[in-house]
């Protein structure tokens, strides 16, 4: 059985949990935490810089979620994860890169600031954030237009989801955006992200910068 080493709050883990779910592929959870320090210890000899998520497949070790996925696309019953026409998959992995380089890793600088200050981050560095996130935000909006709300799981929707996820968080979606405000709320609607979402539900007083009242 496939096993992935992650923890239930992570961005990044949910990203590769979405895709097992949407598919149903079996596979064992190990959580990363002070509990289970083996765990732990797995995950820092996988990657360069120990990060999780971890997908281990037998004598296989994949680190990186977007590998992860493609992994499962490609070994195990994943297949709607990426589309079979190679110019058509090339316009997903670019939507992949845009949600985790151009939103998630945007939202986690105002996360590790709020961590490097111990809750007292920078209002400059915050506004910076906001500033880029809103940008992101605005080339959403438009390129919504031509990407209708599904109901199936694709590597952009394994992606979207939790980054939109945390960065509302960080930086509401706001009214100017409703395609984007919309869409958010539908992913969070289908069965495997809201899985993600109520499984994180504990955790979230530990969210740095406080976590709003809202989903």
């Amino acid at each position: 059985m496939l096993a992935l080493y992650g923890h239930p709050f992570s961005s990044y883990t949910w990203k590769a949990l979405i895709a097992l779910y949407a598919y149903e592929i079996p596979f064992d959870f190990r959580v990363v935490d002070a509990d289970h320090p083996e765990n732990g210890e797995f995950v820092a000899a996988a990657g360069p810089l120990g990060k999780f998520p971890v997908l281990k497949d037998g004598d296989n070790v994949l680190f990186e979620s977007t590998a992860i996925i493609e992994y499962l696309s490609q070994r195990h019953r994943g297949e709607g994860l990426l589309p079979e026409d190679a110019s058509a998959a090339l316009g997903v992995r670019m939507l992949d890169r845009v949600f985790d380089n151009y939103v998630m890793n945007i939202m986690q600088i105002a996360v590790n600031e709020a961590i490097r200050t111990q809750g007292k981050p920078d209002p400059a560095a915050l506004a910076d954030v906001r500033a880029q996130l809103t940008r992101t935000y605005a080339w959403l909006e438009g390129w919504l237009e031509y990407y209708p709300p599904i109901d199936h799981i694709t590597l952009i929707e394994c992606s979207a989801a939790p980054s939109l996820f945390y960065a509302d968080w960080v930086h509401q979606i706001g009214d100017e955006f409703p395609r984007l405000k919309h869409w958010r709320a539908h992913l969070l609607s289908l069965e495997p992200i809201a899985r993600c979402v109520e499984d994180a539900r504990p955790f979230r007083p530990f969210f740095p910068l406080g976590a709003p009242d809202r989903d």
